[in-house]
């Protein structure tokens, strides 16, 4: 694959760190592109995550099964971030979620064994993507936090407010879900609103 498909991912890390060509290079030929379809499931809870997605284009989501037996919308991803289950990756152990495609998406894929010979290689890029998704961590939490404690009105609004992007991009079954409402709650509150 060209290392063209890459530079989204290239241009991202750039943001953070210089990064010699060379490197580019090596990097380049870890690397997998890849388009998936819309609600195409990357990873099923329960197995191990092998894989780290880099979102060029699209968005991701994380969904766990309540007590009932439902999916559940935990969180989403979108471009410019890196998407896994990270105690699963991590620690070689299943995973406690699922990841989705809520959109068409554009990935990158980085295995996980070829990340760590990636590691090995390039020492200072562990240190910069862990920095990176650790971040993206706490920023997902914050969000998701943002939203406790409110009514069903509240939550929806502070959710067009705080992701305009993803609420024009995702189905409505997945915002519902994402905010803790049914499809006919959050119907009613898109009327009541407008």
């Amino acid at each position: 694959m060209p290392a063209k498909s890459f530079t989204p991912l290239f241009d991202f890390l750039q943001l953070f760190k210089e990064i010699p060509q060379e490197d580019i290079q090596v990097m380049s030929e870890q690397l997998r592109f890849k388009e998936v379809g819309a609600d195409r499931e990357l990873l099923h809870e329960g197995n191990i995550a092998k894989e780290m997605f880099f979102i060029c284009k699209g968005i991701l989501k994380i969904v766990s099964i309540n007590e009932k037996g439902n999916p559940v919308t935990q969180f989403f991803l979108k471009e410019n971030q890196f998407c896994t289950i990270l105690n699963s990756f991590i620690n070689n152990v299943p995973a406690l979620e699922s990841i989705v495609t809520a959109c068409d998406c554009q990935l990158i894929i980085l295995a996980k064994e070829k990340l760590q010979t990636l590691y090995n290689r390039l020492p200072y890029l562990k240190e910069l993507i862990d920095s990176i998704t650790h971040q993206t961590l706490i920023e997902k939490i914050a969000t998701r936090n943002a939203y406790m404690g409110e009514d069903a009105t509240t939550r929806y609004l502070k959710f067009i407010q705080r992701q305009p992007d993803i609420a024009l991009r995702v189905p409505l079954s997945d915002v519902a879900s994402y905010l803790g409402i049914t499809q006919q709650s959050l119907s009613r509150i898109r009327r009541n609103i407008r």
